[in-house]
């Protein structure tokens, strides 16, 4: 199934899940319930409305920490009253998150289970333990071809289908072998270095995408940082690639442009640009 199919259907299931509990919070019967019921059904809704189509829908953004907190919330304010949504969490444990989001939650499952002791006989909340224990197994065991899933994403040869967007590693590779190119070329190569915020960064690279050569490549360096290689006759061409590929960016951006001759480190290079003020851009000129 192709992936814009299954956004869809994922957003159909939000807002299902939104209404269902908004119908729920409308017929709670105490309104620390309520109001939390409320806030999940607010936060289902918005994410299934803003969610849109996209390569990259990352799991190791913690979108999830809002759920587990609500949900934690629901079961320590009312035991009494809400002690069955303790079985959401083998379901929270199934989807795909980052390793300490996984811990975390294993946490707050054990957390939620022990405050209902006084809620329960204790051979039934023995029993639930056990019961709730062998699903969260099982739902760590689904999780973790999700998760080696994920991270092979990220290290793979191209990032996302149809665009010359590739992993760090690439980059390191492709460093000396431009450089001597250039050098036997008598061709202008310089590496550009933009930097944003991480939820802007795979829309930002797109576009970078979308403005180079064909024989050109995008590099993700880090969760804020994309690089890309230029070639160009000589630096006054190269300024005029430059500014064509920045002009009319729709995030904000700080940029750092180093001539391959000139690069000793791409190390030092990202040092400097983390410590460039935001939203500037300085040239490295050839000496």
């Amino acid at each position: 199934m192709r992936n814009k199919y299954k956004v869809t259907l994922f957003k159909t299931n939000l807002l299902i899940g939104a209404l269902l509990l908004g119908y729920q919070a409308f017929t709670a019967l105490y309104i620390a319930d309520a109001i939390i019921l409320g806030l999940a059904a607010i936060w289902l809704a918005i994410t299934g409305l803003l969610l849109e189509f996209s390569h990259r829908r990352h799991s190791h953004r913690s979108w999830l920490l809002g759920v587990s907190t609500l949900l934690t919330a629901l079961i320590l304010l009312s035991p009494d009253a809400q002690a069955p949504w303790l079985w959401a969490w083998p379901c929270l444990l199934m989807l795909a998150q980052p390793a300490w989001m996984l811990a975390l939650n294993i946490g707050l499952t054990s957390l939620c289970w022990w405050w209902l002791l006084s809620s329960l006989t204790l051979h039934h909340w023995l029993l639930s333990g056990a019961a709730l224990l062998c699903m969260v197994l099982v739902a760590v065991a689904r999780w973790l071809p999700i998760g080696q899933t994920h991270r092979s994403m990220l290290k793979r040869a191209r990032l996302a289908p149809g665009l010359p967007l590739w992993p760090l590693a690439q980059l390191e590779r492709d460093l000396p072998r431009e450089h001597g190119r250039a050098a036997r070329d008598n061709v202008f190569a310089e590496l550009l270095l933009i930097q944003t915020s991480a939820r802007h960064l795979w829309s930002l690279a797109q576009q970078i995408c979308n403005r180079i050569h064909a024989f050109e490549n995008v590099y993700r360096v880090d969760g804020r940082t994309i690089a890309v290689m230029l070639t160009s006759q000589d630096g006054l061409q190269a300024e005029l690639r430059r500014t064509e590929i920045l002009e009319n960016l729709t995030h904000p951006a700080t940029v750092r442009a180093v001539s391959l001759s000139r690069l000793t480190s791409l190390s030092q290079a990202l040092v400097a640009l983390d410590q460039q003020p935001p939203s500037t851009s300085v040239v490295e000129e050839v000496s």
